[in-house]
This record gives structure tokens, sequence and C-alpha cells, in this order.
């Protein structure tokens, strides 16, 4: 008697510390949370926002003023010489201060006018303003624009001609020379004595009038898109210290910015944020048929349909995957054009172009084309498969709508592609963790893409001011949690029985295992197969994964990196009988289900899961649920009420 009042002890005890640690859990959760309110309070009041502090000197206000002496050169530099009649968002007081001589951080969306705001001071000061920037194609098309507006730049790169660099020195230490902007890789700067040398002689004659480090996240090791030369760029402040510098991006949170103000040696920094919101763009995450025909189809229709005639880009995942798409496009009749960074110049030259001037309808490309891309009437975005990061695809998406018309940016999501990706990133210092984000991202499909967006950028947003400008926005269907702890038990079972017989599991083993197909060995006897649709399933185990019920596996070969499955950190939780994980409620093609929690499931499986209850709507109410009533594309988009396609016919899996 006395054992058996022992084991009943040891067993609460074990359920005591089970509860205590998702409690810590939940405390670490919620502290988190609370520092990044508290930050968004300071924002939300002032303290965070452009200039960064409330002193005079870094407030936007004290910048966005015209009584400056160089502001009426500036005024007529921007209309005859960049053609444009006005100063956008940010633009003004980021230009006042660098002519003021103050170190600056400008963090501003894609297509905002972050070029302008060192070109524009760099035509209005004597000597010239050195531009660091990671690739050279977008310093080629930088210069390119900068001719065609009759502003002179140079670039030096290890293809430059002995009398191209000669020249370029000589005028370097000209103080009333034409030559304005000098473009140059961070390789030059870490690794070129001569060039540095040269910039101390330009320094000394007083001829370098300011530093612009374009993708400035480049510099943090936090940043998407780390680049071990930019941390050589602080020596530039070191060895140039009354020269201002003015760092730029798209993407960065503060984290990453301080970070880069520390690699960079700035001491005292404006920084200048412009709202992420672009309120043209409308934001749609769409299943991935698993056919390829299919898929191709549906981009076919999408473009005929809403785009015909229209100008746009499609984003691959890897090369093979642009050519591919190309050539299917060009079969369906679409004017299609690859890009990508292995391709021979010319071609790659003829393919900008003819998009540039509308020959091409659509450049099908990898991330290697767009930075610096400023064609105003992209109408649409799609993405062939999702980005790496949630950075990388707000900077891809921003490629729309520049001229600020209507636009879209589609993604479509296939489960696939989150260990295709992942594969690729593991090496990456925070690699897994940034695509995981962005997976949550396209899981998610009931709260606001903006909402989304901007808690990745610590920003404050309101859904309400979204105006139905994102698929989440426009959907009408309301969603309830479901009780999956059940399946996720299952799941265990499947992957502690392989691991027991040596055997690995691919994601596409363990649904086939879980859905009862596949290699009979690999089955477990008392799971029975779910009843829901392979993509359903699938968005199951993603949500698994994110909670970290499940966790991913490395093996490295010599020709690839292959991810498994395997049970995660979180899994011994449900050895407590009360942990629940749900998920918002799933759909398919013949009913809207509405699925309430039920407690068979919590403890034994999938029998209690396969027959937890549901609820048919009407044919009418589903019909109407699934109409994506999006906002017209403007006067020149042929739209039609699009429905969201997620897997075929079938609605998504909604997850939170």
């Amino acid at each position: 008697v006395l054992e058996e009042v022992l084991v009943s002890i040891e067993n609460e005890l074990q359920a005591v510390e089970m509860q205590i640690q998702e409690l810590v859990d939940k405390q670490q959760e919620l502290l988190q949370k609370k520092m990044r309110v508290k930050n968004l309070i300071k924002q939300s009041s002032g303290d965070l926002e452009a200039g960064g502090s409330r002193d005079t000197e870094t407030s936007a206000e004290e910048w966005n003023k015209t009584d400056f002496p160089w502001y009426e050169k500036l005024k007529t530099a921007l209309q005859s010489t960049f053609k444009l009649r006005k100063f956008r968002s940010l633009q003004l007081e980021t230009v006042n201060a660098t002519m003021a001589g103050k170190d600056i951080f400008l963090v501003m969306p894609t297509g905002g006018g972050k070029s302008l705001c060192y070109q524009l001071p760099a035509v209005c000061s004597d000597g010239f303003t050195l531009v660091i920037c990671p690739l050279i194609s977008l310093m080629e098309d930088q210069i390119m624009v900068l001719e065609q507006l009759g502003i002179s730049a140079a670039l030096l790169n290890a293809s430059s001609s002995k009398e191209h660099v000669k020249w370029v020195h000589m005028e370097m230490l000209k103080r009333n020379s034409q030559l304005k902007l000098i473009y140059v890789t961070p390789e030059k700067i870490a690794k070129s004595k001569m060039f540095i040398s040269k910039l101390e002689k330009a320094y000394q004659a007083g001829c370098l009038a300011r530093i612009a480090v374009d993708e400035v996240h480049c510099c943090s090791q936090w940043g998407h898109d780390f680049r071990p030369d930019y941390k050589s760029l602080g020596i530039l402040k070191r060895q140039f210290p009354n020269t201002p510098l003015i760092g730029l991006t798209a993407t960065a949170t503060s984290h990453v910015l301080k970070d880069a103000q520390n690699i960079l040696n700035i001491q005292k920094c404006i920084t200048f944020t412009a709202s992420f919101n672009r309120p043209n763009l409308y934001y749609e995450v769409r299943h991935k048929p698993s056919n390829n025909e299919d898929f191709i189809e549906d981009i076919v229709k999408t473009i005929n349909g809403r785009y015909k005639g229209l100008s746009g880009i499609v984003y691959c995942f890897s090369q093979k995957d642009s050519e591919q798409v190309t050539v299917s496009l060009q079969k369906l009749g679409i004017k299609a054009g690859t890009y990508h960074a292995n391709m021979d110049a010319k071609y790659k030259t003829k393919v900008h172009k003819g998009w540039a001037t509308n020959q091409i309808q659509v450049v099908v490309a990898t991330v290697a084309f767009g930075m610096g891309i400023d064609k105003p009437d992209v109408r649409f975005v799609i993405h062939h498969s999702m980005s790496k990061s949630m950075e990388n695809y707000y900077q891809e998406s921003g490629r729309a709508g520049r001229d600020d018309q209507k636009a879209d940016c589609i993604l479509y999501y296939g489960f696939g592609d989150i260990f295709r990706i992942s594969s690729m990133v593991v090496m990456e210092n925070v690699g897994q963790e940034k695509l995981y984000d962005m997976v949550s991202y396209c899981q998610n499909m009931s709260k606001c893409r903006r909402v989304l967006i901007a808690h990745h950028f610590d920003e404050v947003w309101d859904s309400a001011n979204c105006n139905r400008m994102c698929d989440n926005c426009c959907r009408e269907n309301a969603c309830e949690k479901m009780d999956v702890t059940g399946y996720c038990r299952d799941l265990i079972k499947i992957l502690e029985q392989a691991d027991s017989m040596s055997e690995k599991l691919t994601p596409l083993k363990l649904i086939d295992a879980w859905s009862g197909k596949g290699v009979s060995k690999l089955r477990v006897p008392e799971v029975t197969p779910p009843k829901h649709p392979r993509e359903e399933l699938e968005r199951i185990i993603a949500h698994l994964l994110l909670q970290q019920y499940l966790k991913e596996d490395f093996s490295f070969t010599a020709f690839a990196t292959i991810s498994y499955l395997k049970v995660g950190p979180k899994a011994w939780l449900l050895k407590n009988e009360g942990h629940v994980i749900t998920i918002e409620g799933i759909t398919n093609k013949r009913s809207v289900f509405k699925v309430k929690p039920t407690q068979s499931s919590n403890s034994k499986g999938s029998r209690e899961n396969a027959q937890t209850g549901s609820k048919t709507v009407q044919n009418s109410v589903m019909k109407k649920s699934q109409e994506h009533k999006r906002p017209s594309s403007g006067p020149n988009l042929k739209a039609k009420k699009p429905k969201l396609q997620a897997g075929g016919s079938d609605q998504p899996l909604i997850i939170d």
C-alpha cells in the first residue's frame, strides 16, 4: 500500500514539475512581450520616432525645415537635375541632417527613395561622396541612371582599367571636380591599401564630402544578409572622423542597427525610421499546388487575368527553378525572361532592358535580381517559393507598386519549401530562426498581414488601418480552435518507433507513415490515419515544428544537406495529461469545420482526433466565406474577385 502511495506522490510531483516548466516558459514569453510593448510605447510616444530621441538635434521635426542655407540649392537640384517635384517622407529631414555633417541611419521601405538621400547632397556639395554597396549590378544600375540625369559617377572594381582607376584617383583630389559619386564594394575597403591611401589624401584635402553605406544591415551578424567584409568598414570613421556617414537599409530591427552602429564606430547617430507600411500593396499567401502543371497554370491564369499586359516579377528559390518556370511560362504565351547571378552579363542586360521597356512582361528571377531596381510600374510580385526570411520577403515584395498605384504581392507557400530552404540556411547564424519566422507568417491565416510584418520590425500597427489590403483582412469566415494534441502524440509515437529501429524520417516519410502509406514497418498499428487532406496534415506538422514539439535534424553528405524530423524539446510536456495543443479551424472543399476541443484527444491520440465533431455550414454561407473580396487593384488592373486557392479548391487550415 505504501509503495502505491509513493508512486502516486512521484507521479504528482512529476506533474507539478511539468506545470512549473510550463509556467517558466510562459513567464519568459510574457517578459519578452513586456519588453517589446515597452519599446512600442516609447516609439508611439515619440522617444523612438524618426530621430531616435527627444533632444532637438535628433528629432525629425528639427530637420523638416526649409530655412537651412543650402535649401534653395537642394530644391533647384531636386527639380532641375533629378526631375522631381517634391521630397517624399523623411527625405528632406535626412538630406538636411547629412548636409549639416551629422552621422545618420535611415530605415526606409524598398521604393521609398533612399538613394536620393545621398545622391542629392552629393550634387550640392564640393568634393565627392563615397558609396559602399554590396552588389556590382546594383552600382552599375545606379550609375546608368545618374549618367542619364547628367551626374558624373564612377565605379571602381576588379575589372576597372588602369586608365579609369588613374583618372578616378586624380579626380578624388580635386575639390571642384565634376565627379560627384564613387561607388565601391566593401571588399575594396577591406583589401585595397592603395585605395585607403587615396581616401586619406582626399580627406586631408577636404574632398571626401560624405560616406554612404548602402544595405547597412549587412554589417550585423544578426541581420538577414550578413557580409563579413562589412565588418572592415569600421576603419572609415576611425580614419575620417569628421566626414559624415549615412547608413541606409530597408530592413533592420533596432537590435541590428545598434550592432551596425558599433561596428561602424559611430559615437552619436541620428536614426530616421520611415513606417514599414506600403498602403498600396496587397499581401496574399496561397497554398502551393503539389502538381507542377497545376501550379504553373494557376500563375498563368493570375497573370493573364488580373495583370494582362502588365509588368511583374516572379521570384524563385533557385537558378534551376527560375529557368524551368521561364520555359513553362513562355510555352503558355507569357513573355518571360530569366535573370540570375550565373547568367551571361550580356543576356542579363538584355533581359533587364527588355523588361524595363515592357518588351518582356515578366522577369523570372532569383534574389540576385531587384536590388536597386527602379521600375515604378511593377503591378505584381509573385513568390514561386517563400523567401528565407521576413526581411528578404519584405524587400523583394516591396519592388511592386513604386508608383504608389495598387499592386499585388502573392506568395505561394509549400510545405516542402520549408525543408528545402532550411537545408540551405542551417549553417547561417540565425538562418533557421529567421526562416521559421517566415513560415509562421505563411501559416497564419487570421491575423492582418501588416500586423505580422509590423510585429517583426518592432512597429505599432492597427489592423483597422490595413483597409482590407491583405487576404486575411478580406476573409469573412471566422475560425475556432481545434485540439490536435492527439495528432501530436501519434506523430511522436511514429518518430520514437523509427528511432528505436535506427530509421530517420524525412517530412515526406513522416506524413506517409501517419497517413498509413509508404513503408509498412514505419507505421504504428495503434495510430489511425487522419481523414484530413494532405495539405492540412502538412500544416499541422509545420505548426508542431514551429512550436518545438518536433524539430529538424540534419545529415550532411558530399552532395546535399538532408533534413529529417525528430521529437522536439517540448514533446515532454505531453506527459502531462492536461497539456493541450490547438490550432485554428480546419476546412475542406465540402464543408467548413468549426471544431471545439475534446478532452479525449488530449490523452489517447488519433482515434479521438478522428472522432472530433464537426459542424457543416450551409452551402450559401460556405460560398460566401470562400470568396476572397480584395479591393480593386486600380484602374489599370483587369481584376476579377479572386478566390483564395489553398490546395486546389480547398480552403486552408488556419493556424495561429
